[in-house]
């Protein structure tokens, strides 16, 4: 089955290997045609602590690591 991949701006780096990751999507509506933006957080696994607030990331869907943690950081290096 093949992973998402998503790709969004940093948000939080607070806590240890974890990072917050913001996602932005934009779709129209189907009765006014309007474009809407909408945002949702990620909490994504980070092994290291080079990423800080402001950075874009890709995040990759995973296997869950805790309660809110199912994605981490897709970087070439850790490909399938």
């Amino acid at each position: 089955m093949p992973k998402r991949i998503l790709e969004g701006t940093v948000v939080s780096t607070k806590m240890d290997k974890t990072i917050v990751v913001e996602v932005e999507r934009k779709f129209m509506h189907p009765l006014y045609k309007k474009f809407l933006r909408t945002t949702k957080k990620y909490h994504a696994h980070n092994e290291d602590a080079s990423i800080k607030v402001g950075d874009t990331v890709k995040i990759r869907e995973t296997k869950p690591m805790s309660k809110t943690v199912t994605w981490e950081v897709y970087t070439e290096t850790n490909k399938d």
